[in-house]
């Protein structure tokens, strides 16, 4: 149910005294814990991958890597890589992450923000804190790593790259993607 190990799963069913639902958290909480170790590690390996879309109008290419070429021929990672790619085609994404946004383009929308926000009268002393919301909203847009997954909207892909990384137990880092559309 969980994808730990058999043993894993025994000791903290004892642990949790039968209680499925607690056990199943304690694992996912391990497995998280794990990823974050994980992080850090060197991904050199792993696969790019596509996906085009009915009518072949729009198609992606993305870069996923991972430890070692094992984990990359695995269907969990295969798939995860098509997900990817198809998340690209279905929100658009401009960039990986928050750090890969130009400064000027940070900026930028900042300062439209600002302008729009005076504009309509709002109070100077609360202008910050709508700003950054607003921003917050733009990073969520243009950053794949930001965006919720369209399969499952209730997980951004970030998440979806930590449980990737507790499952597998490796490092995953997702690092580019292009899209191509007809006429574009």
């Amino acid at each position: 149910m969980t994808g730990a190990g058999i043993l894993e799963c025994k000791n903290v069913l004892v642990e949790t005294e039968g209680n499925i639902e607690r056990a199943a958290e304690m694992l996912r909480e391990k497995g998280l814990a794990k990823a974050a170790k994980k992080v850090g590690r060197e991904a050199n390996d792993g696969l790019i991958g596509h996906y085009i879309h009915a009518g072949s109008r729009v198609a992606a290419l993305v870069e996923v890597n991972c430890e070692t070429d094992f984990v990359a021929r695995t269907p969990d990672f295969q798939t995860f890589v098509h997900d990817i790619a198809m998340q690209v085609v279905g929100a658009h994404p401009k960039y990986v992450n928050i750090d890969d946004v130009p400064a000027e383009v940070v900026e930028s929308e900042r300062a439209v923000y600002r302008q729009q926000f005076l504009d309509e009268g709002k109070p100077e002393r609360i202008l910050d804190r709508i700003v950054e919301g607003k921003l917050s909203k733009f990073y969520e847009e243009a950053c794949l790593m930001e965006q919720p997954f369209i399969k499952d909207g209730d997980v951004k892909i970030s998440d979806l790259v930590t449980e990737m990384i507790a499952k597998l137990g490796e490092n995953i880092v997702i690092r580019h993607f292009v899209c191509y559309q007809v006429g574009e």
